[in-house]
This record gives C-alpha cells, structure tokens and sequence, in this order.
C-alpha cells in the first residue's frame, strides 16, 4: 500500500487566506552609522587633498610646455600651443649635465658620511646607559633644533680658515654637520629596540664590538636607513642655501642654485622658470621611482620589527 505524496508548505504560507498574494517584502535601508561616516568624509578630505597635491603639479607640466605668447594671454586658460623649446633653453642655460653631476656628487657622499657616523655613534649611545651617554645624546638632540641660518656666518669663517669654501669637501662637511645630529636621533632611538640577546650571543661565539656591530646589529639598522636617506636625499637635494653661500664658482653649482639663477627680482617667466625647476627635480624623481620597492621594504621591515 502506497502512501499519499507529502505536500511541503513553507511557514509563511501557514495561515495565509487562500487566493491573497504574498506581501511585498520591505527593503533593506542603508544606515549611516558613524563608522560608515567616518570612512565617507575619510574618502572625501583624502581625494581633496590628492586633487590639491596633483594639481600645482600639472599645471607646472603644462605651462613648461607652453608658448610665452599664449601663457600671456591666457595664464589659467586652455593651452592651445605647445613647445619643448622650454626645456631646450633651461637645459642649455643651468649647464644641466654639470649641475646635476655636482648636485649627485655632494647628495651621495653627504648620505654616505651621515649614515656612517650616525649609525657608529647612536650604537654606543643606544646601549650605554650611564650619565655622560644621556647627556652627550641630548646634546645630539639639541642640535636638531637649531637652524640652519644660525651657524652660516660662524660656518663661513671656519670654511675660510680650512680653506675649503668653493670646495666640494667643504659643502659635504657642512651638510654631515648639519644632519647628523637626527641621524643620531633616528638610530639610537632604534638600536634601543633591538633585543640586546643577540650581541649577547655574538659576545658568546668570540665576536668584539665593532665586529658585532658590523655582523649583527648593521644589518638590522636597513629600514631606519631607508627612512633616513629619504629625507636627507630630498633635503640636501633641495636646499638652496648652502650651495649658493659656501660655492662661488658656477660650474661647481647644483641644479637648484642654477635654477634659482632664472628668477628675476623684477619679472617671472613661468614657460623659463617651470622648466629649470622641473628639470632639477627630476633626477632625483627617477632615483626614487627605480628604489621605491627598496625603501617602501625597508620601512615595511621596520614597522613589523
């Protein structure tokens, strides 16, 4: 004997008169709860801020490559010409190939000589806890505050006597003074971080100080490097001051002085300025395009340390 076939019924149909069609089902509202706020006017201020970041930047592309003619007769109009004959000029006339070399020669030796003797001198201070290392390290912390439009004169007369003004030796000193008291900064701070195990262990198997610092401890130091070197590179690179007091002989100038030279006291030519200034950044630009994974790394490293 067979039995009936089962009928299944869903729960909403349980009660439901026969022939009355299903309720529209309500729709799920979306609610601003704050956190969704919060990620909205985030989004919001961080699109803003990349337009106004971008946007100087373009215009300076753009005017660089127009006519005098036609950014004189429309500065923020639509371009309706455009001329390479900008840069042509501005590479010509700051003596690019030389300047550059120059602006290269003193930024790398300058980098070099700061992360050598910061690195050696924030070991011992990272490690050595007595009275004279806080002080000699809140000396190093002192000199950060100071600026550099202080110590030209005094640094002018110390050049002179050493003979080194209009020298490269002399402007790479300066720099290396000028720096190393934040490099000291950086690497002591994170030395202090460093598990003091791992000196311990390489006292163990015969190794001295130098050597485990070169061996054990150099190696560790890769993302406070990297962030260092970024923002000295891109200081010394920029700086003005310094090149145009302590260099007086013009093929020995960087990029910088040598684009400064086309601003007029009395007139602005943007289609010559805008050029020399774009011109100048881009090494520098290049350099970091083609080390950026290294630096992002060395600072991924460090954050994870």
């Amino acid at each position: 004997m067979t039995s009936p076939p089962s009928i299944a019924v869903s729960a909403t149909e349980v009660g439901r008169p026969a022939g009355k069609p299903d309720a529209p089902r309500p729709r799920a509202t979306a609610t601003w709860t704050p956190r969704r706020l919060a990620t909205a006017v985030g989004t919001t201020a961080l699109t803003l801020g990349t337009v106004l970041f971008v946007l100087p930047f373009v215009f300076t592309i753009v005017t660089s490559l127009r006519t005098a003619a036609d950014v004189a007769r429309s500065p923020l109009g639509i371009p309706h010409s455009f001329t390479l004959k900008n840069f042509t000029h501005a590479f010509s006339q700051i003596h690019y190939g030389t300047s550059t070399l120059n602006t290269l020669l003193i930024t790398g030796l300058s980098c070099v000589l700061i992360t050598v003797l910061g690195a050696l001198a924030g070991y011992p201070l990272g490690r050595i806890t007595a009275g004279w290392s806080t002080a000699v390290y809140r000396l190093f912390i002192l000199g950060t505050s100071i600026p550099v439009f202080v110590v030209v004169a005094p640094l002018y007369l110390l050049m002179r006597d050493l003979n080194l003004l209009d020298t490269y030796a002399g402007v790479v000193l300066i720099y290396t003074a000028l720096n190393l008291p934040l490099a000291v900064f950086f690497y002591t701070s994170f030395i202090r971080q460093i598990p003091a195990d791992l000196e311990e262990a390489a006292a163990l198997d015969g190794c001295g100080a130098l050597r485990t610092f070169f061996v054990v401890i150099l190696p560790l130091l890769r993302p406070v490097t990297s962030t260092l070197l970024t923002f000295i590179s891109l200081q010394i690179w920029n700086d003005l001051l310094v090149p145009l007091v302590f260099l007086q002989d013009p093929g020995k100038r960087t990029v910088m002085v040598n684009a400064y030279s086309f601003i007029d006291p009395h007139t602005v030519q943007p289609t010559t300025l805008f050029p020399a200034a774009l011109l100048g950044v881009l090494p520098l630009l290049v350099i970091f395009i083609f080390f950026q994974r290294q630096m992002v790394a060395g600072m991924s490293a460090g954050a994870v340390k």
